[in-house]
């Protein structure tokens, strides 16, 4: 019997070339697309009708964009996470999930081998390679285009005396969609002084007009819109994509360092993800303690490094999700958000648990819960460690 392996597959010139050349080294292809909630019915139909043309085993599609909200992405929201202050993790975070689904996979039919399309000059060959290693290290990780270095032509030319012949013409951007977000990578993001044009991006400009719409959260997690209540925060996610693209908000170009340690840049189009990240983070500004604030940032941004550089199955990971969830308890409430062409502004916020009350006093206007005589004593105490460095040390400021 031939023996068994588990290709990650796609449908695209690199993954055609997958198939043929596996199966010419007298392997069994049994090819997998996972979705991350990037696909819908009719383009999950047509990957697969092209791996069954390819003459692949046994095709499947593995669904996990439950698993991906739960598992992540609302860690993502809880710790308000944009990769340089700008990236919210599109790609890096469904990757992990896609790899998760397709060793398990592997694993259940008892597969030989895990193949993947993967180029040698990019983070996801780290990314899928590292989980792999780590869930099923018995299982040999084969991977044609970086083991080859391969030019397009090569496999087209490849696939041509295979009887495979379409129009592989790449096209002008690369697109890759998927639940939190979408990237776009073209010639302009190959430089680093050229931005992409308008019409690269997948969602263009529909509504000119401005729009408030308001986003309820209950413990961190968005569930309603306008008054329509959401018993499942993807649902919401996706409807509030919808809305919010209309307005071709959420556009930028990420830089930043990739895990082989070159520079990259990537453009984006993420109109959910930027705009419940930025209304949960002006709820916690008015629900969370100070320190709170201060060390979920500090958390935050290493679980997106981690994340990003594929380390999600770390058990540090689980600690600080734990932490997020934990900060949670009282950031509920609603955000009232301005959406206009290109851009969004937050207005403000409505909750139970708001920590700016006037009751307590008004900055900059009363003080109602202590008095002058209280503050006084408050600063003199304070400014004693200070004042006794620069006594000891005679420390003199020059202005």
């Amino acid at each position: 019997m031939k023996k068994k392996v588990v290709l990650a597959y796609s449908g695209g010139l690199d993954t055609s070339y997958c198939v043929k050349y596996l199966q010419d080294q007298n392997l069994d292809v049994y090819s997998a697309i996972v979705n991350t909630g990037g696909f819908d019915k009719e383009e999950l139909q047509d990957i697969e009708l092209k791996a069954y043309e390819m003459g692949v085993v046994k095709h499947k599609t593995l669904d996990v964009v439950e698993q991906f909200y739960q598992k992540c992405v609302k860690y993502l929201i809880f710790g308000n996470i944009l990769k340089n202050n700008t990236y919210p993790l599109s790609v890096s975070a469904e990757r992990i999930f896609q790899a998760i689904a397709i060793v398990k996979y592997a694993k259940s039919m008892n597969a030989d081998y895990i193949a993947h399309g993967s180029t040698g000059a990019g983070n996801d060959q780290v990314r899928f390679d590292l989980v792999f290693n780590i869930l099923a290290p018995e299982i040999e990780i084969l991977t044609p285009i970086r083991d080859q270095q391969l030019s397009r032509q090569q496999e087209i030319e490849f696939l041509a005396k295979h009887g495979i012949e379409k129009d592989w013409k790449k096209a002008q951007y690369s697109i890759n969609k998927g639940l939190w977000g979408t990237s776009v990578g073209g010639a302009e993001t190959l430089t680093s002084n050229k931005t992409l044009p308008n019409s690269a991006y997948p969602s263009q400009l529909k509504s000119s007009d401005s729009k408030v719409i308001k986003l309820e959260f209950t413990n961190g997690q968005i569930s309603g819109i306008d008054n329509v209540e959401y018993n499942n925060p993807v649902n919401a996610i996706i409807d509030l994509e919808k809305i919010a693209s209309e307005y071709a908000i959420g556009r930028d170009i990420h830089v930043g360092d990739t895990i082989i340690g070159i520079k990259g840049r990537v453009g984006f189009e993420a109109a959910a993800p930027i705009i419940l990240i930025k209304a949960h983070h002006l709820l916690e500004k008015h629900t969370l303690a100070k320190w709170q604030q201060h060390w979920k940032q500090q958390l935050g941004d290493w679980y997106g490094m981690l994340l990003h550089e594929g380390q999600y199955l770390d058990p540090v990971m689980r600690d600080i999700e734990a932490f997020l969830e934990s900060t949670q308890k009282t950031v509920s409430g609603t955000v009232e958000i301005k959406l206009s062409p290109y851009q969004f502004e937050l207005i403000g916020i409505d909750s139970p648990h708001d920590l700016m009350s006037s009751k307590f006093g008004e900055y900059g206007e009363m003080n109602s819960a202590w008095s002058g005589e209280d503050v006084k004593g408050f600063t003199k105490i304070l400014a004693n460690q200070t004042k006794i460095f620069h006594a000891v040390n005679q420390i003199d400021i020059e202005l």
